[in-house]
């Protein structure tokens, strides 16, 4: 893969915010077309927002609110009207399940080839190695199937990293992993790092202005960062 050029990178999407991602997108189409589970009601749409706030995808771009969810889902109402709203359900995990369902989850995968972290898009096939490693090839978010990979699962493959918000600076502490968005004038890609610094400062309208310093695992070099660019790992 030649890194000269920024359309053979594998930058998550970071563009200012314009609407909702693809994948929200997808997500909220699925989820009208599925007749079991719980009402569209406000609880509903702020369970929805929490979910896609957390997830990678919305790194480096502003909270959802529930009330944009709730307006994008009545236009579509408006758009299928021969589908009743008390119809449309959305299925919903019972308290006293633990097992969580393979298929919900959203993961990402270190590249061999940079040694950054992208989204994965899907799993395509499975092998062991002599050494008795197991391998899986990875299709990634935005990708085609000419930059398929084989990662390991061990060492190479987690569940997606979440954004960290405005309010969980206060929670950050110096040794903490976590993966960061790196930009450079040739590349703008996830690495991982952990925080050696701390500068905290008054939030204000703008959200959080604490600055960060972090140093990358991959080449040890340093840098100081704002909260945005900064994403933790799922809490087990």
């Amino acid at each position: 893969m030649n890194f000269k050029f920024m359309d053979r990178l594998r930058p998550r999407n970071r563009a200012v915010f314009s609407g909702f991602t693809n994948a929200e997108i997808e997500k909220m189409e699925k989820l009208l077309r599925e007749p079991k589970g719980e009402s569209l009601d406000r609880e509903f749409y702020q369970k929805l927002a929490g979910s896609f706030n957390r997830s990678s995808g919305r790194a480096g771009k502003p909270i959802i609110k529930w009330t944009e969810i709730e307006s994008w889902f009545q236009t579509r109402l408006q758009d299928s009207p021969l589908v009743p709203n008390n119809e449309l359900m959305v299925p919903i995990c019972k308290e006293e399940e633990i097992m969580r369902d393979p298929s919900e989850l959203e993961f990402e995968a270190r590249s061999s080839k940079d040694g950054a972290w992208y989204d994965v898009d899907a799993f395509l096939a499975h092998r062991f190695l002599s050494t008795g490693e197991a391998e899986v090839r990875v299709r990634f978010v935005g990708f085609g199937a000419e930059e398929d990979e084989w990662i390991n699962i061990k060492t190479s493959v987690r569940q997606r990293s979440i954004p960290l918000e405005n309010t969980e600076c206060s929670n950050l502490k110096i040794g903490d992993p976590v993966l960061c968005f790196q930009e450079r004038r040739d590349q703008a890609i996830y690495y991982d790092a952990h925080i050696i610094d701390i500068q905290r400062r008054m939030h204000d309208i703008r959200g959080c202005r604490c600055l960060i310093s972090i140093r990358y695992d991959h080449d040890n070099s340093e840098e100081r960062v704002w909260l945005r660019r900064l994403c933790r790992r799922p809490r087990s």
